[in-house]
């Protein structure tokens, strides 16, 4: 394992995140609470007592008022009538990439490419150090051309610097010209499989690359230091625990980030639980199979999946649909990894016993996947495997009731419907959204669905998940009635998406997600009670208190 400098303890400590972590051996009950839970059966339950023990971090019991006299000599803490909830899990983010782009510039939800450009030349400004401008988020959905944008305006805007700005969905980036020649891509450079260079009339290159093709800048963007990983690492775990986030779902991790991953864990210094999913493109792939899976027995560090790489993303049209794209006739989108290649490295994870979580948003790239679980999968394998498809967005309504059949979970991401509703009617055209973001659909034939948000595609704030999940609404509460409201899910169903189901999509929910008695006691308090409110306000509350291991880790400032 590689050695590095670990500064993260300590700051951590000095952040307040890890103050609270010296626990005396002493049951703790927290009262005075509207607490919710699930059972074995995953049903909600109710209480208004949680008895936990602080010294190994392990729920004790739940219940009502009667726990008080139980447990005679346990601390007290008063809930001051707060709702209690399971700690949230996110069954699919990109850590390293959230830290990272914190410290970027910000370009989600601007409304035009020039405003987009004026925000990039004040960030640049900003960092007359940096070698490169790097930015994320921009939506060209959201601009009134609706159309990709070009290096001009970027170069009018930094000339003197290279420029690279991906896209929400991080399935496309666009470049200045300083950044192309950084690259060497010219007109007479080919679209790499699985990636376009978008071109003017002239057949000269925009600026805007796809999927692969982002390849050819990003590897000439210089690398960050390990110890510029463990700021944004750092960066990350403080935002996430601040917004009720207690586990989540790194989905693909090279070798460097595990090892930095697996360094921290033995060094006790993991704030919240990491469910690391291997990335299939890392060159070290097959040590890491051949060595088995990591099952870390207190669920800080598990290490037994491999995120898989399908298509693009509907927004970049870069999703692998079955038929043309409405709105781009002759355009069916792209696969990231060739058929061959994603049956090799598919039955590579199954028969080393690792879980094959595959990235599929397009109907063609989803029965692909469907098909190779089929043909190189037992059944005995696809039901201990867990295998999972992530995002699985547009789906063939033949082959949602596959997903049960072949006992492959659907990963989905709530807010993907809500951020995309305006453009996948285009993209899709009606008839193919009957099996769009098919959430009802999935529950209904008795899938599990893991929840997440995809973050830092998304804002990682998982209420804005639950929110999404029940009503199929924006925060404007727009479309009225929903955006096809026959896939609504309930409340309870949407939290069991961001909890035990989450937890039961990394073989975890024994002791994760439920708050049952011998679980990790990890929790959050938030300051409204989210079954008595109004649903179009869910994305609205704030947590106020986490909870990890029985330790308290972040704490709202008034």
């Amino acid at each position: 394992m590689k050695h590095f400098k670990f500064t993260l303890l300590a700051s951590l400590l000095t952040s307040g995140l890890l103050a609270s972590t010296a626990a005396t051996a002493e049951p703790v009950l927290l009262h005075n609470i509207k607490g919710y839970g699930f059972n074995a059966e995953r049903e909600l339950v109710a209480f208004s007592v949680l008895a936990f023990d602080n010294a190994n971090g392990k729920v004790l019991a739940r219940g009502d008022k009667a726990l008080l006299a139980q447990y005679p000599d346990a601390r007290r803490l008063d809930g001051a009538a707060k709702t209690l909830l399971p700690g949230l899990i996110d069954g699919h983010g990109h850590m390293l990439s959230l830290g990272e782009y914190l410290n970027q510039a910000d370009l989600r939800g601007i409304n035009s490419e020039q405003a987009s450009v004026a925000e990039v030349a004040r960030f640049a400004a900003s960092q007359p150090q940096a070698a490169w401008v790097i930015g994320r988020g921009w939506n060209q959905v959201l601009w009134d051309n609706k159309a990709f944008p070009s290096k001009n305006l970027l170069d009018e805007a930094v000339a003197n610097r290279p420029v690279w700005l991906v896209r929400v969905d991080a399935h496309a980036g666009w470049a200045n010209s300083k950044a192309l020649a950084a690259a060497g891509i010219s007109k007479e450079t080919l679209d790499p499989p699985g990636g376009e260079i978008i071109r003017d009339a002239q057949g000269n290159p925009t600026g805007v690359l796809i999927d692969n093709a982002m390849q050819l800048v990003q590897r000439r963007i210089p690398a960050p230091s390990p110890d510029d990983k463990l700021a944004a690492l750092q960066l990350a775990f403080t935002h996430l625990l601040a917004l009720g986030i207690t586990s989540m779902h790194d989905a693909g991790v090279d070798t460097a980030l595990a090892d930095i991953y697996q360094q921290l864990a033995d060094n006790n210094q993991l704030p919240l639980r990491l469910y690391a999913m291997l990335s299939a493109k890392d060159p070290e792939l097959g040590r890491w199979l051949q060595q088995g899976i990591v099952n870390d027995p207190e669920d800080w560090l598990d290490i037994r999946s491999v995120k898989i790489y399908g298509d693009g993303a509907l927004g970049s049209r870069g999703a692998a649909l079955l038929a043309d794209y409405s709105d781009q006739p002759g355009q069916t989108g792209l696969l990231v990894t060739q058929p061959d290649a994603l049956s090799q490295i598919m039955k590579l994870t199954i028969d080393a016993g690792f879980q094959a979580n595959v990235h599929a948003i397009g109907d063609r790239a989803n029965r692909l996947v469907l098909d190779r679980f089929e043909l190189l999968a037992n059944n005995e394998q696809r039901l201990a495997g867990r295998h999972r498809i992530e995002h699985a967005q547009i789906v063939a309504p033949n082959d949602i009731p596959r997903f049960k059949t072949l006992n492959v979970l659907p990963s989905m991401q709530a807010v993907h419907a809500t951020s995309d509703k305006n453009m996948a009617g285009d993209r899709l055209g009606v008839a193919r959204l009957r099996g769009a973001y098919a959430w009802r659909s999935f529950i209904d034939q008795g899938s599990i669905i893991v929840g997440g948000s995809d973050f830092p595609v998304e804002l990682a704030n998982p209420f804005h998940g639950l929110h999404a999940s029940v009503t199929r609404q924006d925060q404007q509460n727009q479309p009225s009635g929903g955006w096809l409201p026959e896939q609504r899910l309930s409340l309870t169903e949407a939290l069991r998406s961001f909890t035990v189901d989450a937890a039961y999509g990394a073989f975890q929910e024994d002791t994760l997600g439920t708050l049952a008695p011998g679980s990790w006691a990890d929790f959050i308090l938030v300051d409204q009670d989210i079954f008595n409110v109004d649903p179009s306000q869910l994305w609205q509350v704030q947590t106020e208190q986490t909870w990890v291991n029985g330790k308290k880790v972040y704490t709202r400032a008034d």
